[in-house]
């Protein structure tokens, strides 16, 4: 099993900014993929954005350029920073890990949301 656990939510003003980060737990073995998702008031839940094992990212176009993910494999944690917010970027995100065990079980870990709320 493996637990995520995410912070640096919060409130804050249009053009203002916030670093999510979300730290994985428990039995890890081998991490494909980590990730944040977001889902607004009424909507699905959409990819914002997610790194490889390798490195690679992919940002959903509506946050290219203002967002940026990272990652700290020795720690198993995943950043998102997120500059010049918009009102529109206001959903609860969510962490989610792409993971294999050591017998080879490959599962997805979801984490239990931080809201971010950005006012005009």
């Amino acid at each position: 099993q493996v637990q995520l656990v995410e912070s640096g939510g919060g409130l804050v003003q249009t053009g203002g900014s916030l670093r999510l980060s979300c730290a994985a737990h428990g039995r890890i073995f081998s991490i494909d993929a980590m990730g944040w998702y977001r889902q607004a008031p009424g909507k699905q839940r959409e990819l914002v954005a997610v790194i490889t094992f390798g490195g690679t990212t992919t940002y959903t176009d509506s946050v290219k350029g203002r967002f940026t993910i990272s990652r700290d494999v020795a720690k198993n944690t995943v950043y998102l920073q997120m500059n010049s917010l918009k009102p529109e970027d206001t959903a609860v995100y969510y962490c989610n890990v792409d993971h294999t065990s050591s017998d080879a079980v490959r599962a997805l870990y979801w984490g239990l949301g931080t809201q971010v709320t950005v006012s005009s």
